[in-house]
């Protein structure tokens, strides 16, 4: 049978008033949910097809491994904010897991940069020694371990079995108090308490806030070539003393501590630089027994050392504020990706708590910058989730009540040649593209 069009059009008109009409009647939300102007549209226009055959075709699933795949993860799991850049970046933000960066990509549709930890958020635990949902960029507090650690309760050992993160970090939404295109602030009450028994009643304020070329530009001195990605973000962190005493190094102090954790792979190495006319040690790789000379590499003379970040042998190092300069990243020539991390760098501040797990004998000769490589716990024993990390603290935080301190910490990610990322590598590790592929050898 031929149907003119003409009469094909008569025919659709009256399927597309049938359907209007039925939105409007009282049984709409149990039975009919209303047709989009899009798809009326498209049954309107058609003239070819039978009318049945012009619905919406099934959206395609996001890539695995892109941003929009651990997006569609996250948000079946709960609300996530995603702060775009007119430039293509994009950054993931989520409330439920304590404000974190969760991950970011440099343009719609391209690799998600940060680690997330899919089997724990599928496990739907909390209060655990850890949780960990994975993130880009959370908010601890220091220091780990030491006489005035808050992650050993007073009295137990130094172990990992007794290791446990502070609820009030870990567990619970955090508070969203102003949301714009470009940024998100969160807020949190919290308290906590370390081993020598010393409490600390604080509010964080937290802001994540999307970076643009301009601040690209600012912060780490050179602009990307023409043809390189980039996504950059930073997170402004306040902690202000809300307890009726002030905060002193007799009883201990909190820091603020900022980790980065991402993806690792067999050619990531994290380039730390460092002052070669510093004192002291220039790095302290004993946080988990000594790091293999094949893990770690010291060029003393040259300012730099490299780590290795494959996520399979659990190691950690850190670099003092006689030594830290204030840049760090990672490189993985497989990705194509160089990540730059800068924070800030309190100048004449020397009261960095010690997160050794070991009674100490300077509980503030602690580290400024680290670098956590995942791996077994024990022999025999998983690792924690399988990642890198790059970290940030702020000096120990003596305040009075009512007093606050802020620590800044920016997330600058490239990707594209070799010969592209080079000039961005040399200004701020002091380091060529080439040497970070070499590694260790």
């Amino acid at each position: 049978m031929r149907i003119e069009k003409s009469e094909l059009t008569k025919l659709t008109s009256t399927f597309a008033l049938v359907a209007l009409a039925a939105c409007g009647s009282s049984g709409e939300s149990a039975n009919a949910p209303a047709a989009s102007a899009s798809t009326l549209t498209k049954v309107s226009s058609s003239t070819a097809q039978p009318v049945a055959s012009v619905s919406n075709p099934p959206a395609k699933a996001p890539a695995a491994g892109s941003f929009e795949d651990d997006l569609a993860f996250l948000n079946a799991h709960g609300s996530t904010i995603v702060l775009e850049s007119p430039s293509g970046g994009r950054v993931a933000v989520s409330p439920k897991y304590q404000g974190r960066v969760m991950t970011s990509a440099v343009a719609p549709g391209e690799k998600s940069l940060g680690f997330v930890f899919r089997k724990f958020i599928e496990d739907g635990k909390t209060g655990t020694q850890f949780d960990n949902y994975g993130g880009e960029d959370r908010f601890w507090l220091g220091p780990e371990g030491g006489q005035f650690g808050l992650y050993f309760k007073p009295g137990k050992p130094f172990a990992f079995s007794e290791w446990q993160t502070p609820e009030g970090f870990q567990v619970g939404e955090w508070t969203v108090k102003e949301k714009a295109a470009d940024h998100v602030v969160f807020t949190r009450s919290m308290k906590v308490q370390n081993y020598a028994g010393t409490t600390f009643e604080l509010d964080v304020e937290r802001t994540v806030h999307l970076l643009d070329a301009g601040d690209v530009a600012k912060h780490l001195g050179v602009s990307p070539a023409a043809g390189v990605q980039w996504v950059a973000f930073e997170t402004i962190n306040k902690i202000t003393n809300t307890g009726k005493n002030a905060w002193t190094k007799k009883d201990g102090l909190p820091s603020v501590w900022i980790l980065a954790m991402y993806n690792p792979s067999p050619d990531t190495f994290v380039s730390i630089p460092f002052e070669t006319k510093g004192t002291g040690d220039i790095v302290n790789d004993r946080y988990f027994g000594k790091v293999p000379s094949d893990r770690l590499k010291v060029l003393d003379k040259d300012g730099y050392l490299l780590f290795k970040a494959d996520g399979t042998h659990r190691s950690k190092i850190g670099v003092g504020p006689t030594r830290a300069k204030e840049f760090l990243g990672s490189y993985s020539p497989s990705s194509r990706l160089l990540t730059i991390v800068n924070y800030t760098k309190q100048g004449g501040a020397h009261d960095f708590v010690n997160s050794m797990w070991e009674k100490q004998k300077d509980p503030f000769g602690g580290d400024v910058v680290n670098s956590y490589n995942d791996g077994p716990t024990e022999p025999g024993k998983a690792s924690l989730g399988g990642f890198y990390e790059i970290e940030s603290s702020s000096p120990g935080a003596a305040l009075a009540a009512g007093a606050s301190l802020t620590h800044t910490h920016r997330t600058f990610h490239f990707v594209g040649d070799a010969a592209a990322l080079d000039p961005i590598a040399q200004k701020t590790l002091g380091i060529t593209t080439g040497t970070l592929a070499a590694g260790i050898k």
